[in-house]
């Protein structure tokens, strides 16, 4: 068995035609694992459709619970609040008003539950949010949904990077394919952390420059390999060179440039990756091209 490769693919925002990509590599590769890390948007499972046989609990967080057997309603915990969480309401049957929380505002800190006079605050975890292992036609593929309205986005990008290892290393498995989130906060950074090399799939527009700069100077902090897709590269050629030009000058390679083409968006309404719903394209010979440069 080689060494296990952790290969991620990023951009600097999104509708690059990033999962797109993946989805064609996950259809070409050699029975590899693939990690979707867009936990806030995932998606590449509408292409792939793996069959998941394990799932589990993810902790974003928790929430403050009131019981209101015990609570005075005497307003500690509203006057402390940073969040701004906690307010009082006027209802009838509760003379000085009733303390309520909002679910979107608390952060989480615990604060109201400990300096509750009463302790009628509860913290309770919340764990909406799931992970998923499962079988897809060409291989293992792990990913994660994050509740809505739940953070911690970082902390599932990570969960599902150690279960993919994990899967890898289980079923000796050699690629691991990362389908990471686009900019660069928290959960980038927890893509990008422990893989081998980076590609960054850009467009020719200047915002898309301008985020590719972001993105690939993010990933030189982590002193890994950092390679760049240009997609849609037909549709404004003076930026293409554009961003070859600033590649170059940063000494990061541009492995291929890939026309616009609307059979990409025909697969996707198919579920199927470009690579099998034409295989003999144009357009799937140099995304081919692309993956076997990618992988050397």
């Amino acid at each position: 068995m080689q060494k296990l490769k952790e290969i991620a693919v990023i951009s600097g925002k999104g509708g690059t035609g990033k999962t797109s990509l993946v989805a064609a590599f996950a259809t070409m590769a050699n029975h590899p694992v693939v990690a979707d890390c867009d936990v806030d948007a995932a998606n590449l499972y509408l292409i792939l459709h793996p069959e998941n046989y394990k799932e589990g609990k993810f902790v974003s967080g928790h929430k403050a619970i009131i019981d209101y057997n015990a609570c005075t309603h005497c307003g500690l915990c509203m006057a402390h609040c940073r969040f701004d969480a906690i307010e009082r309401k006027v209802q009838e049957g509760f003379p000085k008003g009733k303390i309520t929380i909002d679910d979107i505002n608390c952060d989480g800190c615990w604060l109201c539950s400990r300096i509750c006079p009463e302790k009628a605050i509860t913290m309770v975890p919340e764990d909406d949010s799931r992970w998923y292992i499962g079988n897809y036609r060409n291989g293992k593929m792990v990913h994660a949904r994050l509740s809505p309205g739940e953070e911690n986005s970082g902390k599932l990008v990570s969960k599902v990077r150690e279960l993919a290892k994990e899967t890898a290393e289980a079923e000796k498995i050699d690629l691991i394919l990362i389908d990471g989130p686009p900019g660069t906060g928290c959960s980038a950074i927890a893509s990008l952390t422990g893989a081998d090399k980076v590609l960054a799939v850009t467009e020719p527009t200047g915002s898309g420059l301008h985020d590719l700069k972001r993105i690939m100077e993010l990933a030189g902090k982590f002193q890994i390999e950092r390679c760049v897709v240009i997609n849609k590269y037909d549709l404004n050629r003076r930026m293409t060179e554009e961003i070859k030009q600033w590649c170059s000058k940063e000494n990061i390679s541009v492995i291929g440039t890939i026309p616009f083409e609307p059979d990409m968006v025909h697969s996707m309404v198919h579920c199927k990756s470009i690579t099998e719903w034409t295989p003999d394209s144009p357009i799937s010979a140099v995304v081919k091209e692309i993956f076997e440069r990618l992988i050397i």
